[in-house]
């Protein structure tokens, strides 16, 4: 699944990397599991999941990643188009 998931970023024109083990750093090696606390949790995990290709230098706006959520939260008027305009830095909820 994921590197079917990785063809068709691929075929799609995403930029992505490679570690040295050839493989496309999109999945993170180990995971924990996180239960949501409330709103405030929520918003700050979705600040994190849309800041993340930005803040790790494979766009130059959010706004620039085709495949995020991001979008749809523009589209409904929850997010401006220019947010975190000044860098991943500038959103002080998505910390990891």
């Amino acid at each position: 699944m994921k590197s079917l998931f990785v063809g068709e970023l691929k075929a799609n024109g995403a930029p992505l990397r490679f570690n040295a083990r050839r493989e496309a750093d999109v999945w993170q090696r180990r995971f924990w599991e996180h239960l949501i606390r409330d709103e405030a949790d929520f918003a700050a995990h979705v600040d994190y999941i849309h800041a993340n290709p930005l803040k790790h230098g494979l766009v130059e706006r959010v706004s620039d990643w085709p495949l995020s959520s991001f979008h749809r939260y523009v589209q409904r008027g929850l997010l401006p188009v220019d947010w975190a305009g000044e860098g991943a830095a500038s959103v002080n909820r998505a910390g990891e």
